[in-house]
């Protein structure tokens, strides 16, 4: 990998740029602001973002890139750390066209085993931030059942292997459980370092939150988890892999 000094040196002569930033309007700046992608790329050039921003903001990029003869394409990823470093990505795509998202698939494929064409753009977003709205209440029912387990005083190896094979069984219990020793290599067991941030779990959930308001969706679950996390946030520990909400549970909510 060869590192640039500006947007526009790393969009020289390129079919493709991938984007995956923090926030929507990171994602804006560095697409559609001064000296951005869309004045710096050729026509032709296909944007894939990996990001998990607004579904409005992509569909909006997606109309400045058209009017620019370029392509924006949302491609969310799903898989996390180990994930990216397995290139066993999931990615969500939002694609105008089959061929879009054909094309898109060609430079995706190389990160991940899955795409799927979601619908028309913005889709993508909409897949992935359903995803972690559902991860984010599994990892705070994760770190409260692993934290009662090991407090009535089961092995929580024993009790993850267990739950590996029950009902409860879900990527949250089985590849990122948030008790350190459980699951070797994962955040959890590096000091919940390396890993998704809690800020940005926290950030997903209020996207859920906004749209489920518009849409007139129930969401109090989503609600609940965001609290957790806002908190822990709040405290100075938003950097620190999500997985740390079970600290946040067994030190009885305490930052």
């Amino acid at each position: 990998m060869t590192a640039a000094g500006s947007f526009a040196e790393a969009c020289q002569d390129v079919d493709y740029i991938v984007t995956a930033l923090p926030k929507t309007e990171h994602v804006e700046n560095a697409v559609a602001g001064a000296g951005g992608i869309l004045d710096s790329a050729g026509k032709g050039t296909m944007i894939c973002d990996v990001s998990t921003i607004s579904p409005h903001a992509s569909r909006a990029l997606a109309d400045k890139a058209t009017a620019k003869d370029m392509v924006f394409c949302d491609t969310p990823m799903s898989g996390g750390i180990m994930g990216a470093q397995a290139a066993s990505l999931t990615f969500m795509v939002g694609a105008s066209t089959v061929d879009d998202f054909e094309r898109a698939r060609i430079v995706l494929e190389g990160m991940g085993k899955k795409v799927f064409h979601c619908g028309d753009i913005g889709t993508g977003e909409i897949a992935k931030i359903v995803n972690n709205k559902i991860i984010g209440s599994q990892m705070l029912a994760a770190a409260e059942g692993m934290n009662l387990g090991k407090t009535l005083g089961i092995d929580p190896k024993k009790l993850q292997e267990i739950l590996a094979v029950s009902t409860s069984s879900c990527w949250v219990t089985n590849g990122t459980n948030p008790v350190p020793g459980v699951v070797e290599g994962s955040p959890a067991s590096r000091d919940y370092e390396g890993g998704f941030q809690v800020g940005l779990i926290a950030k997903d959930l209020r996207l859920a939150i906004s749209l489920g308001d518009e849409a007139n969706c129930n969401l109090d679950t989503a609600k609940h988890s965001e609290a957790y996390y806002r908190t822990i946030e709040e405290g100075g520990k938003g950097d620190l892999d999500w997985g740390y909400v079970y600290q946040y549970i067994k030190n009885d909510k305490k930052v």
